[in-house]
């Protein structure tokens, strides 16, 4: 039997509130790993023993999977909508969105619809779903928040907001997040933008180089060998091409991708967790869904102006298991720069955001880093503030590593982000801010110093 944790049932109660206060369409926010499955499969068995009918709608096979799971660890009687089950009657269905979007004149009207994953609630087909029905509804996620800046108060109107990923942290829900990401990171200008992040064929043309990527290999090997991992990669020939670097030094990877058949797919899923495989170089597959706590480590590799996709990707480390207490993120694409910490304060709301221009390369960081232990540090001391150690790698030689990833904390990062701007805005003619650009190993100083200088003429 399933038995709810304290903030779960915290977080029922805040639900039932909001709709005893006419709210028809609440949105529950619950970071990866905090259980919004369980939360919502107790709300569908309260709904059923009132007679009620329950529609849940998810997006992925993988979902589906889930939220079955959870409803029989409750002994909820349930269908399951998708191409390869037959349709029931039972008072709780569990639909694939593009499978019910094409039956609505064949299904009976539910009382209440959950909508899982509910940041893609703004998409046609659910849409369409919920305009159908004209149900109460449920939406729960762990990030509240589209890429493309709309707001999902367009679909939902109240937000309940569980703990946040520290406070899961601090209780035990969750293992701490340990990040090393590069001291320069990659030059993305001139890279498009499509539906509000990198355009993927670009992006997969700039990032799947050896040069450019650093070997992720060399990383993985020095700091987690052998742990289980998750790559996640730009496409489905940028994931083969990491799978098979993997390969080439022994270890057990995969590729896994939306285009493989259900069987393997779920095979190399399961190899992580039962031990068969130590890493899946995924192509924009295990993002959402996909619940292994045995995974210790989580490998950036693709740049992403989401946040919501920073976080689904990073949550996958961070469940706990047994012997586990930290999770590695092993950032090689300065993801941890754009969005900061997993595990920081975030304000989450249903009004959408305005789209920032502002270029990543602004947030590059300069640091120096101990050789021996890998503490990183700003530039100063000539010995490491960690370990006493000499031997510190100076900022200049750290650029000329392509891809070396440090040790960051939250406190580095800021102080740097800062150092950065501050160097940026007192640089007053476009030679000065050419110097920061190669100083920075930007790929076209010019293009970007005439930018900034465009910025302000702009600002007034």
């Amino acid at each position: 039997m399933l038995t709810l944790r304290n903030y779960q049932l915290d977080g029922v109660e805040k639900l039932r509130s909001s709709y005893r206060s006419g709210k028809r369409a609440p949105l529950y926010v619950l970071p990866t790993g905090g259980g919004k499955t369980a939360v919502f499969s107790y709300i569908a068995q309260n709904a059923v023993s009132r007679g009620k009918r329950v529609s849940i709608l998810v997006h992925r096979h993988e979902l589906l999977q889930q939220a079955s799971l959870s409803l029989s660890r409750l002994d909820v009687k349930h269908g399951l909508m998708s191409p390869r089950f037959a349709q029931s009657q039972e008072p709780v269905q569990v639909a694939s969105v593009q499978t019910l979007v094409r039956r609505l004149d064949r299904v009976q009207k539910p009382d209440l619809v959950v909508v899982d994953e509910a940041h893609h609630a703004l998409a046609s087909t659910y849409r369409k779903i919920l305009d159908a029905f004209g149900s109460q509804v449920l939406g729960v996620t762990a990030t509240p928040c589209r890429s493309d800046g709309a707001g999902l108060g367009e679909i939902f109107d109240d937000i309940v907001v569980g703990p946040s990923i520290a406070d899961l942290i601090r209780d035990g829900f969750l293992v701490r997040p340990e990040i090393y990401a590069p001291p320069v990171g990659i030059d993305l200008t001139g890279v498009k933008r499509k539906m509000g992040d990198y355009d993927k064929k670009e992006l997969s043309n700039r990032i799947d180089k050896a040069k450019i990527t650093g070997d992720c290999v060399d990383h993985y090997t020095r700091l987690c060998a052998g742990q289980p991992g998750i790559a996640f990669c730009v496409s489905i020939q940028h994931a083969e091409h990491v799978a098979d670097a993997f390969r080439q030094r022994g270890y057990r990877a995969l590729r896994v991708d939306g285009a493989m058949d259900d069987l393997s797919r779920r095979r190399a899923i399961e190899g992580l967790g039962n031990g068969s495989v130590d890493v899946l170089c995924s192509a924009e597959l295990i993002g959402e869904g996909v619940d292994i706590p045995k995974v210790s480590v989580a490998i950036l590799l693709r740049p992403t102006h989401s946040t919501a996709l920073y976080l689904q990707q990073v949550g996958r480390a961070l469940r706990p298991f047994e012997g586990k207490t930290k999770a590695l993120i092993l950032d090689h694409v300065g993801n941890v720069m754009r969005h900061g910490f997993p595990d920081d304060d975030r304000e989450w709301s249903l009004h959408g955001a305005a789209r920032r221009g502002k270029r990543e390369s602004e947030d590059l960081i300069k640091i120096e880093q101990c050789d021996k232990c890998y503490f990183v540090f700003e530039r100063g001391p000539s010995s490491c503030p960690a370990c006493g150690h000499e031997g510190v790698l100076k900022a200049r030689q750290i650029e000329t590593t392509e891809g070396e990833l440090v040790k960051l904390s939250k406190e580095q990062i800021e102080a740097n982000r800062l150092k950065a701007r501050r160097e940026v805005g007192t640089a007053r003619t476009i030679e000065e801010l050419i110097e920061i650009g190669r100083q920075r190993n930007y790929k076209n100083p010019r293009w970007w110093a005439e930018k900034v200088l465009n910025g302000r003429r702009r600002a007034g």
